[in-house]
């Protein structure tokens, strides 16, 4: 037997569908078998709170093995994971195709999916994970909706904190007055002359794209046409990464059933789709085949999409981008958050915003904390800040005009972090919209 494997890993299919995956002695033996591996290497051990809680569980048992630690403790191992996949995609070295066959992060979520059957997840918890309807009622309402969920109204925030566990501290994101799908309606004139003219693209727009910051999506499409391109809007409905986290894989398959019977149609007529947010393309290119692995729809779809900086990327390298990028005054600090890495394509944001001409880059691959809807609660928020805190110095170090994430979950952490810190940025824009700053079809805050 190896000692590690040095393999691309490789992703099981998930039997979510069968009575044996929701056998519990069969779960608690599975996740003895993985923690002993896990309690035997420790490589993990600062990659997030899941593994700590872990090695304290054995340290402190009666044999300091893991024989003598009882099941029950193995729920807080389950509820500090972030399901950001970085054990499984960077550190660990007996992820499959290795004999010892661990995925860290797919166990984690297999506890989940009982815990969801048996009624465990409770009515508010489910409640949060329901991004289309608070992001209909967010921004149908988005003064109401962002006064109360301000971090400074300390009324509704206190009152939010008793009744759905999040912290009072933690910001959360605004909802803008109008959706993305109301504000690209119509059809931005294309340039005919552009090296990439003829290719035509569907931004998925995600719930955050659509609800919360249609600007990302507004810049894409600038972005897009002074290149050629034609542009689509869709948004069916989430990618269903919230219902993941709670363990509700029936209603992930449903909701990927949904999107991909609308975006099919795009796909037959030789549109590209582009997921504005690396959670969101995350899921349409490799968690919703593990989930429905003979569904051809979901499968075509998996591989028509693409990561906003991937597409660009490639389009660049195949095609060529239009002249004119401008360099950026005081350069640009880019976090590199986990669900882009996860995508195994590299460091397309970072690699994007370096064809802007003389302009530091500055990458920052550490994990920023947050992880999605884990990091606002009441008890993971203080965490989820010291997590973030190795990203959050960087960032000040190094005092570049912009800070930027693909992730915006991410990146309204670290400036959270930030600004505890004294220093304050007012944004962390997507880089595409550093790449429309430097086109000159968006306004820089240095002008």
């Amino acid at each position: 037997m190896r000692e590690g494997g040095l393999d691309k890993p490789i992703r099981h299919n998930l039997d979510w569908e069968s009575e044996a995956f929701y056998d519990e002695a069969a779960l608690d033996a599975e996740m003895r078998r993985v923690f002993d591996v896990c309690h035997s290497c420790r490589r993990c051990f600062n990659l997030c709170d899941s593994f700590p809680q872990l090695f304290d569980l054995i340290d402190n048992s009666e044999t300091g093995e893991l024989d003598s630690v009882d099941s029950k403790g193995f729920q807080k191992v389950n509820d500090a994971c972030t399901l950001c996949d970085m054990c499984f995609m960077v550190s660990c070295p007996y992820v499959p195709p290795h004999e010892f066959n661990i995925d860290f992060p797919k166990l984690v979520l297999r506890s989940r999916a009982i815990d969801f059957k048996k009624g465990k997840v409770g009515p508010i918890k489910r409640l949060l994970a329901k991004t289309d309807f608070h992001g209909k009622m967010g921004s149908k309402f988005s003064g109401l909706s962002n006064w109360a969920i301000s971090h400074k109204n300390k009324f509704t925030r206190t009152l939010l904190e008793w009744i759905a566990g999040v912290h009072k501290d933690a910001h959360l994101p605004k909802y803008a007055p109008q959706t993305l799908m109301e504000l690209g309606k119509e059809s931005l004139p294309l340039n005919e002359e552009a090296p990439g003219f003829g290719q035509k693209v569907v931004l998925y727009a995600t719930c955050y794209g659509n609800f919360n910051d249609p600007n990302i999506g507004l810049a894409l499409r600038a972005v897009l046409a002074l290149n050629g391109i034609e542009t689509q809007i869709a948004y069916p409905k989430c990618c269903g990464m919230p219902l993941l986290e709670e363990g509700n894989l029936a209603q992930v398959a449903q909701n990927a059933k949904d999107v991909s019977k609308e975006m099919l149609p795009w796909i037959q007529k030789e549109y590209k789709i582009i997921a504005l947010v690396p959670s969101c393309a995350l899921m349409l290119k490799h968690e919703w085949p593990l989930l429905l692995p003979k569904d051809k729809d979901i499968k075509l779809l998996s591989q028509e999409t693409y990561d906003l900086s991937e597409y660009i990327v490639e389009l660049a390298k195949e095609k060529g981008l239009v002249p004119g990028l401008q360099p950026i005054e005081g350069g640009v600090s880019i976090h590199l958050p986990c669900h882009a890495r996860a995508q195994n394509i590299g460091h397309k944001a970072a690699e994007m915003l370096r064809m802007i001409p003389d302009t530091e880059i500055h990458l920052v691959e550490r994990c920023s904390g947050h992880g999605g809807s884990w990091g606002v609660m009441k008890d993971n928020f203080p965490v989820a800040l010291k997590q973030g805190k190795p990203v959050v110095r960087q960032m000040i170090k190094k005092k570049s005009a912009y800070i930027v994430s693909e992730c915006p979950l991410a990146g309204e952490h670290i400036l959270q972090g930030m600004e505890i810190e004294g220093v304050h940025y007012d944004k962390a824009p997507n880089p595409i919209e550093i790449i429309a700053i430097s086109y000159g079809l968006l306004e820089s805050k240095n002008d």
